[in-house]
């Protein structure tokens, strides 16, 4: 069995949702299933210019050979008052404009579709629906094609541009339910075979008490938020609301921010930034938390949040993102919060209520072990992918025995 990956950026050095999930999904296939897998991918590591930047070729990256081509053109000229202009009214968008959106986004790469269309994979898999190698590269392989949506709702997603593209897709893996029923809904794919898959975690050695002498936390109880520091990614919120419970909460509470610093809060000693850190940090600072809060609203799965769940961490999430409640409402293992009044009840019960804590501690491990733990993951993604190709060479058989008929 022979998949192929196209990914608009892919590497161990590169921390992203769907491109993370990828790299992930690709090397449990070679290490727990045997499949041959190889990735078509950019030279790009940075999502923001899709700038070439690695060198081009192929390697050999933990058991998945990596074929890197470079672009004709990233992050294009003009692209974001484009993008402003029509995702602002996104079901309107013109073809023209629509079509030149997508070349404008990148990154654009011709070359990397024609290897695309020569790889002999039985199955390609496009993740995630957004850029140009999956809007451009799909269609010509739709046959063998099946795609993550890693989608979220976002204007872009009501590009009408895109209903093509899912129409001719043969086949989805989703993420969440929350995911899979916003694609229904929007595009009519119910019928098309499809997966309910996630992501596996992936736990590593970390110390909470080394955590907390590298960041000077002492011994004060903090929350944890991972990810962009980002208004964009609800951070600007979080701090916000975070400070406005202190005033009516004084006490030693501190928030912890992991990530690249985009939007930093206002100075406050109660707030701590890390900035970039590797794995065994951030593993040292969930096994010290209280707990986690997501506020990100466009989520496609959070791996984060089932990150926090393997610690042993109660979670807080943002309402308006699907994804996230949805972890919390099926493992029974967090709450979430639209404003801030709904956000300080969620704070005083976890931090003030120590049954309920250890009960959603406890729910959360359950939810992790019986939902998101690799045998699992990798069983029912591989079974779908085998599935998957055996219809694929039934239907082409089916082809060629009608045209020998007539």
């Amino acid at each position: 069995m022979k998949v192929a990956y196209v990914v608009p950026r892919y590497g161990i050095q590169i921390r992203g949702g769907a491109e993370t999930g990828a790299r992930m999904l690709a090397e449990h296939l070679v290490a727990d299933r045997g499949y041959e897998v190889e990735v078509f991918t950019s030279a790009s590591l940075d999502a923001l210019t899709w700038r070439d930047e690695l060198p081009s070729g192929t390697e050999l990256v933990n058991g998945v050979t990596v074929h890197r081509i470079e672009s004709e053109e990233g992050r294009g000229e003009g692209f974001h008052p484009l993008s402003g202009r029509l995702l602002a009214d996104p079901e309107n968008a013109g073809a023209d404009d629509s079509q030149r959106w997508v070349d404008l986004q990148g990154p654009r790469s011709p070359d990397l579709l024609a290897a695309v269309q020569a790889s002999d994979a039985d199955v390609i898999a496009f993740y995630p629906y957004l850029y140009y190698p999956t809007i451009r590269g799909l269609p010509l392989v739709r046959e063998r094609a099946i795609m993550h949506p890693a989608a979220h709702e976002e204007p872009a997603l009501h590009l009408p541009l895109f209903d093509s593209l899912f129409s001719q897709c043969r086949g989805f893996v989703f993420q969440t339910r929350s995911e899979r029923r916003m694609v229904w809904n929007r595009f009519g794919v119910a019928a098309t075979p499809q997966v309910l898959v996630g992501l596996g975690v992936e736990e590593v050695d970390g110390s909470a008490e080394v955590a907390r002498a590298m960041f000077a936390l002492g011994d004060a109880p903090y929350l944890l938020c991972i990810g962009r520091v980002d208004d964009k990614k609800g951070t600007g919120i979080l701090w916000r609301f975070f400070r406005s419970y202190k005033e009516r909460h004084p006490g030693p509470l501190q928030l912890v921010l992991v990530g690249q610093v985009v939007d930093p809060p206002e100075p406050g000693h109660d707030v701590v930034m890390t900035g970039m850190i590797d794995d065994e940090s951030k593993w040292g600072l969930l096994r010290g938390a209280h707990a986690l809060v997501a506020p990100s609203p466009f989520e496609a799965f959070s791996l984060t949040v089932v990150e926090g769940m393997t610690a042993g961490l109660p979670v807080i999430v943002n309402a308006v993102c699907g994804a996230t409640r949805e972890h919390c409402a099926q493992s029974g293992a967090g709450m979430w919060f639209e404003g801030f009044a709904e956000f300080e009840v969620a704070l005083e019960r976890m931090t003030g209520d120590r049954a309920l804590h250890e009960t959603m501690r406890q729910n959360g491990l359950r939810y992790v072990e019986a939902n998101y733990r690799w045998p699992v993951v990798i069983g029912r993604y591989g079974a779908f992918l085998e599935q998957f190709a055996k219809g694929r060479s039934r239907a082409g058989s089916m082809r060629r025995t009608a045209g020998r008929s007539g």
